[in-house]
């Protein structure tokens, strides 16, 4: 159940080159699941509308939330400014979540969707196989994925590390398999791995980005295309914030 409230924060830490990590104390964390999202207000008046911002980890037991966000703009530039004892609006936990399916998985994050699969990959049953794509050597988290799967493999832009090219040249590489496959990233980087999963038979689960104004699924500014009629607008669009922002990826045109 989703809640708007003022958020304690607890810590702001720079991970990478305009990466930051900031844990929140709000009610939000106690229904929270891997793969849902946050909205945070800005404190300036002038700004209505909030940032949609991905849970990269849960602690129900403290009552906390943690995001993991790049700064692009005026917003995550406020964001980024906020210290231990600052409060913030926020409202969530919004979207749904990964469904755990099968009983191996192959988890798969490019760029600024890196941390919203580790929750996920911490909570997943059984063996996860984690497939994370960098531009270059600043590879923020991966050593928390390391803890966190049985096996950590790493592709970057420039080669520096790991598999030079993206995340989807490294599962050819290694010939991955799984039950199932859950991936969050850039569009071309989801088209990818959905046709791998497709080539492969594997269940294929993927979270969409696109810019959202609402959150919660009233303006529709954040519809994707999809492969059936949608019941709340009856046409071939899905909310990205409401419906998804998790998918299987049959059900959206990537």
């Amino acid at each position: 159940m989703k809640v708007k409230e003022r958020a304690n924060v607890l810590s702001q830490k720079k991970l990478a080159d305009g990466v930051f990590s900031m844990v929140l104390e709000t009610k939000a964390s106690e229904s929270a699941v891997p793969g849902q999202f946050i909205n945070i207000f800005s404190n300036d008046g002038s700004k209505l509308l909030p940032r949609p911002i991905s849970i990269c980890e849960i602690d129900k037991a403290a009552g906390t939330l943690r995001v993991v966000y790049r700064v692009v703009g005026a917003g995550t530039t406020e964001f980024s400014g906020l210290s231990e004892g600052d409060t913030v609006e926020v409202l969530g936990p919004l979207g749904n979540g990964f469904p755990f399916e099968g009983k191996t998985a192959i988890v798969v994050g490019g760029g600024i969707g890196v941390p919203p699969m580790l929750e996920l990959t911490k909570q997943f049953p059984g063996p996860v196989t984690a497939v994370m794509g960098y531009r270059n050597d600043d590879l923020f988290l991966a050593d928390e994925f390391i803890d966190a799967s049985n096996e950590l493999i790493v592709a970057t832009d420039d080669g520096s590390v790991g598999v030079h090219g993206t995340v989807v040249d490294a599962m050819k590489e290694n010939d991955l398999t799984a039950d199932v496959i859950y991936a969050c990233g850039p569009k071309p980087m989801l088209r990818g791995v959905a046709e791998y999963a497709k080539d492969k038979g594997i269940t294929c689960y993927v979270s969409m980005e696109e810019r959202m104004a609402c959150g919660v699924g009233a303006c529709l500014g954040c519809v994707c295309q999809s492969t059936d009629v949608d019941d709340h607008s009856h046409v071939n669009n899905k909310r990205v914030c409401k419906d998804g922002p998790v998918f299987l990826s049959t059900e959206v045109v990537l």
